[in-house]
């Protein structure tokens, strides 16, 4: 969507609006912003990770949600997200220019893409006019875009039980891969190997 130029000439990366900074919206942010997307999150910190203890994350034997999502939030601040928290959206709606505008308390901003990671609330996606399905959750395709171009929705926005921090996490990269592939005008496959974590993150690497 952001076939754009700045006035000097350069391509403006597109720019994307997370609504929500649970395990959805933080992983869909961690892949736009790794991959040069211009990204900003809004996260109001309901997330019920604060009330989760994680024994069946892959890959993790056991942490306390709340350290879960710190060290999200540093990995999504490392990558250089605007991370705007406790600014509650207001509203969401779509332009006639198919650039989609966010509102919150403070202020009013435009982006190219809006994911939606607001957990089991889903009046944002209704007053937007997303289709529903018959379980009366937000119907989505399987990179997690909604009937309304450029919307996505997340995690228990479209599912009626599997309410899962790693489903969560793949939905909000699914979402997030999907927007880059419709960027690059190809499919995008966001996959390092170590020489690219040592030249990242260089000592800070685990071992």
């Amino acid at each position: 969507m952001s076939d754009e130029t700045t006035a000097d000439g350069d391509e403006r990366n597109a720019s994307v609006i997370v609504v929500g900074g649970g395990p959805a919206g933080l992983s869909a942010a961690l892949f736009t912003a790794k991959n040069g997307l211009e990204t900003t999150v809004f996260d109001t910190d309901k997330t019920w990770m604060h009330k989760a203890h994680l024994f069946n994350y892959l890959g993790i034997g056991s942490v306390g949600g709340s350290e879960f999502m710190a060290t999200a939030r540093q990995q999504v601040d490392d990558f250089g997200v605007d991370r705007r928290q406790g600014e509650r959206v207001t509203a969401v709606s779509v332009d006639d220019g198919d650039s989609v505008t966010v509102e919150t308390e403070a202020d009013a901003y435009a982006a190219d893409y809006v994911i939606l990671a607001t957990g089991a609330n889903r009046d944002l996606a209704d007053e937007l006019g997303c289709a529903f399905t018959d379980e009366d959750v937000v119907d989505v395709d399987v990179d997690m875009e909604t009937s309304v171009d450029g919307v996505y929705a997340t995690g228990a926005m479209v599912r009626p039980e599997e309410w899962q921090a790693a489903i969560a996490v793949g939905d909000g990269a699914a979402a997030a891969l999907n927007i880059i592939s419709n960027e690059q005008g190809e499919y995008f496959h966001d996959f390092d190997v170590p020489a690219d974590a040592e030249r990242v993150f260089g000592e800070l690497v685990a071992e």
